[in-house]
């Protein structure tokens, strides 16, 4: 285990260890991180017994773990640890096929390398709006799909509806839309305690998302959403939905 001090800096708001047993993928991380000044690396780690000694000892508040490492796997490192124990995890991987098992393990993300500036970003924000919100914040709730570029999380605060698609859902964020192999009817189980109500037999809608309800010269009733989408909401789920909309509702994260 390699750990890290600058002399006469300030120390970063908040704490890295890097573990993987390549180094050129943990100066990969290193150079992505350089931008992010609030965020300094305290550590660097080869395998999965180095891993669990610099949690003891270097208090990480973040962890870029690798999965498939020596001795013990990035797996291993939490199911050990425990998830309670864990620092905010990001798992850094070459393979996208263990996206769903690291969700279970409570990782805030899962980047597949080569990794782009872009897509750290992003992640970079999600690590900064974690922190931000304190030890007791809930971890975003989110759904991984599949992309031609590999695995993707969607937080449920990113999308804006769902829509059945015969033995998928069609997750909709903005104009672009992501397929589930996952039936609504068990997905709306998994979304309806995090805002998703249902709009008709083959739409949920995120209510904290919509905008307006609009009653078309028809009498029909539309669910006008900030994206700029327009779903009908049925007559059997009129008053419900209408409801919905007028009570506070119950966000899957905390506010950025």
């Amino acid at each position: 285990m390699a750990t890290t001090a600058s002399v006469g800096a300030a120390p970063p708001r908040w704490r890295v260890v890097i573990a993987d047993d390549e180094p050129a993928a943990r100066r990969g991380v290193r150079q992505l991180l350089a931008p992010y000044t609030d965020f300094g690396v305290v550590g660097e780690c080869r395998d999965g017994r180095e891993t669990l000694a610099a949690l003891d000892t270097l208090s990480p508040d973040v962890l870029f773990l690798d999965i498939q490492m020596p001795e013990l796997d990035g797996f291993d490192v939490i199911r050990r640890r425990t998830p309670e124990r864990m620092p905010a995890v990001v798992f850094l991987t070459a393979y996208d096929q263990f996206a769903i098992r690291a969700f279970e393990a409570e990782a805030l993300d899962y980047l597949v390398k080569p990794v782009t500036a872009a897509r750290f970003a992003a992640t970079m924000k999600r690590l900064a709006r974690r922190l931000s919100a304190g030890p007791t914040a809930a971890p975003e709730q989110s759904l991984v799909v599949t992309t031609p570029r590999g695995a993707l999380v969607l937080t449920l605060r990113e999308i804006d509806w769902i829509e059945a698609a015969d033995n998928y859902a069609r997750l909709w964020v903005g104009p672009r839309s992501y397929l589930l192999r996952e039936s609504l009817g068990q997905l709306e189980r998994r979304v309806g305690l995090h805002g998703f109500v249902r709009a008709h037999r083959r739409a949920l809608v995120r209510i904290d998302g919509v905008r307006r309800l609009l009653v078309t010269d028809a009498g029909e009733v539309v669910a006008v959403l900030g994206s700029g989408a327009r779903v009908p909401v049925s007559r059997r789920r009129r008053a419900a939905f209408s409801a919905a909309v007028r009570r506070p509702a119950p966000r899957s994260a905390p506010p950025a």
